[in-house]
């Protein structure tokens, strides 16, 4: 076994962009990982550790050295190696000297294709310390850093600028130089508490001293666990509970290194704002964590964590109280100013914000979601008029005072203005509702208004978007499209809205005054929907073929999808399943091959086999078995009833020639085969489905 010691690389910077932190860590442990790999260096693990003003990682276990290897080189064929006389040919000569061999170093490599001319060499393992560098100038050139800034007279680049470079080999510095700063075994503790420098023996005792010695938790999930585990108990001392928030918790583990919690209040007037104002408030500007009551309710409390442990500690929640009152002073100003003027009256005004160039403004959106939102409960024989009323209030919020201070709050003012105002909780609801699902996976609207509303909102962005030309590259995707059309998919699907996809794109592209090729837009879009619609089968467990399979049919509305996807997976668990597969292939390459036009007709009489006969008798009483399920849309009783023609499909192939000279003859069995196959296409190309 060989020899292996511990490596710890930790790069001590200013304070880092605390919405990058664990995004960074992350990748440089991965980068790293990858770069190990990628030097045939074995190792047990990696441990990341992040800090406001540290990156780090531990390897354990790390092979001293690479492996040694044999090295096969593969020069010129046996045949064009050497010239007539024996002596070596030019081809020869150019690979003995590439290689620093001798002809008597070289061997002869046989292969099916032939003998070649073969230099094997070799090669001793290099040592880690000397390729550790590298791997982790390319680990750290490789961080996704949207923006990197120099500092000082040096070239180097990172994301701040970097003070301290720690690079231990076991108990041994690695001598390197990394972004223009020596690599030494001195780490630094809190800014305050310990400014002065620890000396690291060995990779590790890194946390442990840190911790002990210089008041820093270098490890990221264990601050966030004292962070959150801190709140709760700090919580608990006014009766309530910690509102801790996943974003939140990173960011402020992303802040402090030695967090140390503190109690605050705010003047209890303000708990008549709207709930979602005030957390807001304190989470988005403060970074507090909100208190609330055993039922959910806010008290008027929060909790701040500090970077140090003060002396004053009633000074630090002074500070702070102070610093909230006029925010939410402000958030108290805006609420009831905002109740002076009504969503309706407000309507008109979106006339002045623009949506995007081409396609109008957001009194221009507003009116568009309004009809396709109509036309969907109409679609679905449903009261029209809450969805028209909430259509036509959706946007009005974004001209409050408080969605200007707090954009992440547009819908969620509009549902508490509209209740202030004296309309419809569903209305209300439905307001809030459009943006739904924020994120994947995230909640779906749970109003029926709320659902059309939401769709036609998703349809009628994606629509517009690419009509006016802007289709999402890369990862390039101002709009959201991905999202959009992933959450059109949702709620189409687990909201079960029986609707015809592409009627509603054609509903939603009619109503765009700008020139465009509607019917290459439409196109797009589906496209681009059904490809959302991929990825989200797949991750629920679907295949690829089954998906494929019912792909081939593009069937319009997704419930139905859904169904034919079902049908599909209980379909291949038979055990004729595969033999119809095959045999759909075998039709479809026949039919396609065909030179002649093919219809999906027989003249009983032409047909001269019995086992023809039996086929045509059994797909006609198919097709009449298969069409009341069809009708109710029962697909896997459909695919079962047709699993069913299996023997007699088999016995056709088996005794009759299709191509045959007879070209009456030959156009029947054609059209024959054009009804099984136009039978199972009822349903899905199940040619599709794979072993």
């Amino acid at each position: 076994m060989s020899e292996t010691r511990d490596l710890l690389f930790e790069l001590g910077t200013e304070e880092l962009p605390p919405k990058s932190l664990l995004t960074l860590s992350l990748a440089l442990k991965g980068n790293v990982e990858s770069g190990l790999a990628r030097a045939a260096l074995n190792f047990d693990d990696v441990v990341p550790y992040a800090a406001p003003r540290r990156l780090a990682v531990w390897v354990r276990g790390l092979a001293t050295a690479q492996p040694d290897q044999t090295v096969e080189r593969r020069g010129p064929a046996l045949n064009a190696a050497y010239q007539p006389d024996g002596s070596p040919s030019k081809a020869l000569e150019g690979f003995m000297k590439s290689c620093g061999a001798t002809l008597e170093q070289l061997t002869t490599i046989e292969t099916d294709k032939g003998a070649w001319i073969g230099f094997r060499q070799e090669v001793k393992g290099g040592r880690t310390e000397d390729l550790i560098p590298d791997i982790l100038r390319q680990s750290l050139a490789a961080l996704p850093i949207a923006k990197r800034m120099r500092w000082g007279a040096g070239t180097a680049e990172f994301v701040r600028p970097v003070h301290w470079i720690v690079l231990l080999f076991g108990s041994e510095v690695i001598e390197a130089e990394i972004l223009s700063v020596p690599a030494g075994r001195v780490t630094y503790g809190h800014r305050f508490h310990h400014p002065d420098g620890l000396v690291l023996n060995e990779p590790g005792e890194y946390a442990e001293k840190l911790l002990e010695q210089g008041f820093v938790i270098a490890d990221f999930e264990t601050r966030k666990t004292r962070i959150r585990e801190s709140a709760e108990a700090t919580a608990v001392t006014v009766n309530g509970c910690a509102h801790i928030e996943a974003d939140l918790l990173d960011e402020v583990a992303s802040l402090v290194e030695w967090p140390v919690p503190i109690l605050g209040g705010f003047d209890a007037r303000y708990l008549s704002l709207p709930p979602e104002v005030l957390i807001t408030t304190m989470q988005a500007n403060q970074k507090y964590f909100p208190v609330k009551d055993k039922e959910g309710g806010l008290l008027p409390y929060f909790i701040t964590f500090s970077n140090l442990d003060s002396r004053s500690p009633d000074t630090v929640r002074a500070g702070n109280e102070r610093v909230v009152r006029p925010r939410l002073s402000d958030a108290e100003f805006f609420w009831n100013q905002d109740r002076k003027q009504t969503l309706e009256s407000r309507v008109p005004d979106l006339a002045q914000i623009t949506f995007q160039k081409t396609l109008g403004s957001l009194l221009d959106k507003t009116e568009r979601v309004k009809n396709l939102a109509v036309s969907i409960a109409e679609r679905l024989n449903t009261e029209s008029a809450w969805v028209e009323r909430a259509s036509l209030l959706a946007k009005a919020d974004l001209l409050s005072l408080m969605v200007g201070e707090f954009p992440e709050l547009q819908g969620t003012m509009g549902r508490y203005y509209a209740l202030a105002e004296g309309e419809p909780e569903e209305i209300a609801a439905a307001i809030e509702e459009q943006y739904l699902p924020k994120v994947s996976g995230g909640p779906l609207p749970r109003t029926g208004t709320g659902l059309m509303l939401a769709l036609a909102e998703k349809i009628d962005t994606l629509t517009g978007i690419f009509s006016a030309g802007l289709i999402p590259t890369g990862d390039k995707d101002p709009y959201a499209l991905r999202r959009a059309a992933l959450g059109a998919i949702r709620i189409l699907l687990e909201g079960e809205l029986d609707l015809d996809l592409p009627e509603l794109l054609d509903s939603a592209l009619a109503q765009f005054p700008h020139p465009f090729d509607a019917e290459t837009v439409h196109a797009n879009v589906y496209d681009f929907i059904l490809e959302r619609l991929r990825g989200y089968c797949l991750e629920r467990g679907v295949r690829h073929d089954e998906f494929e399979a019912v792909l081939a049919v593009r069937p319009g509305r997704l419930p139905d999808f859904d169904r034919r996807l079902k049908a599909v997976r209980e379909f291949r668990r038979l055990a004729e399943a595969e033999s119809l597969s095959a045999a759909n292939k075998r039709i479809r390459n026949i039919l396609r091959k065909a030179e002649e036009e093919v219809v999906a007709n027989v003249d009983d009489h032409v047909l001269t086999e019995t086992e023809e006969k039996h086929l045509l008798e059994a797909a006609r009483q198919a097709k009449e078995d298969i069409l009341p399920l069809l009708h109710e849309r029962d697909y896997t009783a459909a695919l079962c009833r047709l699993a069913q023609l299996r023997e007699t499909v088999d016995a056709f192939f088996d005794s009759v020639m299709v191509m045959t000279e007879d070209a009456e003859l030959r156009r029947n069995r054609l059209g024959l085969l054009a009804i099984v196959e136009g039978l199972f296409l009822n349903i899905a190309d199940i040619s599709k489905l794979q072993g």
